[in-house]
């Protein structure tokens, strides 16, 4: 056991692995979602703004509807929670697919849909993270966080999203049907954990103030709200990067849009293994330290990107930050997962990532004002600076409320697990 509190993790029970197999049937379904509703779009009209509007709108209910999302996971069962997302989903698709098979489908329905969808992932998203500690030990977190982001990236970028495509390519409406019946067997497969996955309450309240409660409980707490400052930043100036990263990619580096297929990939699979590779990280430098150094190279590769724009400099530097990007996100969501009360979790989980989803288009479209006033490798640099001083100021949290960290992992007074 390192002072950190990172410990070498027991076997995973029953309970993850139905939890894991529903997470992984969701996972595939959003990503083959990923590449089909942009095809549907492109078929309904060739206006690239209009085209474009389908991804904001499935963004759009993380700024609007985290926190009260939030506030409903913390009042269910957070099983049922999952199981109603999911088949709410399988049903405006249901609706969306009936529309393309009769011609009554439009750009306007489109949108529609994309933006309810996004509106169920909000309550899907904050249950399953609620949900995990209730289903493993606290010294199980990391690795349990671990496999459902590998399962994830690989569900998303290298399962669903070719696989939406090919089935777009047969016919429209079959990559929505695929989609409803990984969201079905999701569903059917998250209740079958057994346990009590309602939050314990007191007196009954509104919704209105529970989302205070939730608010005011993450702003009086030093180290989240520490902690929500510096991350937010760091998505901010990650965030630059990956505004202007196509662009880079082809006017800079001078490669064609197949390259950039490829070069995506490769960030793929560091995403992957920076996902399996977090936990050993962690109990290897302690949890301090690994978080510390995940942080601080997420934005360093960025820098040696824009100061040396060369194709191979590229090559081992984004597959590298994309590595440590995944590894500091296990690691960040674990330790929220201990900080954070089980009765609040969804409340101050929804105002977290409010935060970091917020800066993400911020970050975005100041990528593009830098790369418009200067150039695109400045740009690079710049967004890489940010993340950088935003890694270094998550290590000084980290280092200064060690303590309290450790104790957090190590504290055994959860309620039964399933």
């Amino acid at each position: 056991m390192t002072t950190d509190g990172a410990a070498r993790p027991r076997r995973l029970g029953t309970g993850f692995w139905r939890l894991f197999a529903s997470s992984t049937g969701s996972n595939l379904a959003d990503g083959m979602l990923q590449a089909a509703l942009p095809l549907v779009a492109a078929s309904l009209t060739r206006d690239p703004l209009l085209v474009s509007l389908v991804a904001s709108l499935a963004f759009l209910p993380w700024l609007l509807f985290a926190i009260p999302a939030g506030a409903l996971v913390d009042r269910i069962d957070r099983r049922r929670a999952m199981q109603g997302a999911n088949l709410a989903r399988a049903a405006i698709l249901l609706g969306l697919a009936v529309a393309l098979a009769t011609g009554w489908a439009s750009i306007g329905v489109l949108y529609v849909a994309a933006f309810l969808l996004g509106v169920a992932e909000t309550v899907y998203d904050n249950a399953a993270r609620a949900l995990l500690p209730r289903v493993v030990r606290r010294d199980q977190l990391e690795r349990g966080n671990s496999l459902l982001s590998t399962a994830e990236s690989v569900s998303n970028l290298f399962l669903g999203a070719p696989l939406g495509a090919l089935l777009f390519a047969l016919t429209a409406v079959l990559p929505l049907g695929a989609a409803i019946a990984m969201y079905v067997v999701a569903a059917t497969l998250v209740v079958t954990v057994r346990g009590s996955f309602a939050p314990e309450r007191g007196a009954p309240t509104t919704l209105a103030a529970d989302i205070r409660e939730g608010l005011g409980w993450l702003l009086h707490h030093r180290i989240l709200r520490q902690l929500v400052w510096v991350t937010g930043l760091g998505a901010f100036g990650y965030s630059v990067a990956n505004g202007i990263a196509v662009l880079f990619a082809l006017d800079v580096l001078g490669i064609d849009e197949a390259a950039f297929g490829l070069l995506l990939a490769a960030m793929g699979v560091g995403a992957v293994l920076g996902a399996l590779l977090s936990p050993a990280l962690t109990r290897l430098l302690g949890r301090t330290a690994a978080m510390g150094v995940s942080g601080t190279l997420c934005g360093a590769t960025l820098v040696g990107i824009g100061l040396w724009p060369a194709l191979w400099v590229t090559l081992v530097l984004w597959p590298l930050g994309a590595l440590a990007v995944s590894a500091f996100n296990v690691q960040v969501m674990s330790v929220r997962q201990v900080l954070i009360p089980d009765a609040l979790f969804g409340r101050v989980q929804g105002a977290y990532r409010t935060v970091l989803w917020g800066s993400i288009p911020l970050g975005s479209v100041s990528g593009g004002v830098v790369g418009s006033l200067v150039d695109l490798p400045s740009a690079m640099v710049f967004g890489g600076a940010l993340a950088t001083v935003a890694g270094l100021g998550t290590w000084w949290v980290l280092g200064v409320h060690r303590r309290e960290i450790a104790a957090a992992f190590l504290r055994e007074d959860d309620p039964l697990r399933a």
